[in-house]
């Protein structure tokens, strides 16, 4: 029997975990006045495999260690990309790399969206801000297997127009009229043609089947917290709701106890959660 996608990254839990492995920067792309991708490419030659919605420990030598999801075409190897917002030190400094520098790796960890149980359903990706980065891979991955899912729509809202990421891997994808994608955002100047308001008021006239429809949700807290509460009202089951949780990871394998959400830890019983694991404790305050 073939091998599922589950089966093709195995974790295991030892002191090797927490010594990064060294990468090279081939590149760095701007993607927004606040926001960059990172190229990168293993100094030892061996590929990062990876499941969409994992992340890595990146280390930036000298200044610390971030988490960052994945945003790379899982097959896409040895090449591996992560994006993220300059919001500390370490983003600030890794935000000044240039290609040749080196970047501690740890990973990948953390559980992944369930593309493979997703088949033959209705796939609805609702992405915040940002939080479109986690869900790329996914993105990737269902494009590049249209043949086993039914409906794919992209649901993506972000601050303003300048604030969207990949914008021409969106023309492209929309380009092919197999995926559906809707863009809003939460304000814009006179130029702006598309939608306006907050992501989550994009569900409601969204076209996909409630009955066979798996979603995958990343972005604020607060985006996803209403993106449930349409959710439910179209009548998408808790069971089929996948949600990626952000909080204060420090090693990445559930050592050090900084991610604690209620019972579970981000990094290693998360980052991707289905809503019936969380939902008692989601939007909650201090948990």
């Amino acid at each position: 029997m073939a091998p599922t996608l589950e089966h093709q990254v195995t974790e295991t839990l030892s002191p090797q975990l927490m010594l990064p492995d060294l990468y090279r920067i081939q590149r760095l792309k701007m993607e927004t006045g606040d926001t960059f991708t990172l190229e990168m490419i293993p100094d030892n030659g061996v590929s990062l495999s990876f499941l969409p919605g994992q992340f890595n420990m990146l280390y930036v030598f000298g200044v610390g260690e971030v988490p960052i999801s994945i945003s790379s075409d899982p097959s896409a190897s040895p090449v591996i990309q992560h994006t993220t917002r300059v919001v500390g030190t370490v983003t600030k400094a890794m935000g000044t790399l240039k290609a040749g520098d080196a970047i501690g790796i740890r990973g990948p960890f953390g559980t992944h969206w369930p593309v493979e149980r997703a088949k033959d359903r209705d796939v609805l990706i609702v992405a915040g801000g940002i939080g479109l980065a986690p869900l790329r891979p996914a993105l990737f991955w269902l494009m590049s297997h249209r043949e086993q899912y039914r409906k794919i729509v992209l649901l993506y809202g972000t601050r303003s127009p300048d604030d969207i990421l990949y914008r021409h891997e969106l023309e492209h994808w929309r380009g092919k009229f197999d995926l559906e994608i809707q863009v809003t955002v939460d304000r814009a100047a006179s130029t702006w043609r598309g939608n306006v308001g907050v992501v989550s008021t994009m569900i409601p006239r969204a076209p996909f089947d409630s009955s066979n429809t798996t979603a995958f949700v990343c972005g604020p807290e607060v985006m996803m917290l209403f993106t449930v509460m349409e959710l439910r009202k179209r009548g998408v089951t808790s069971a089929h709701t996948y949600l990626s949780m952000e909080r204060n990871m420090k090693c990445g394998i559930g050592w050090c106890g900084h991610c604690q959400f209620g019972p579970t830890f981000v990094c290693k019983n998360g980052p991707v959660f289905c809503l019936e694991q969380i939902e008692p404790i989601l939007g909650k305050a201090e948990i």
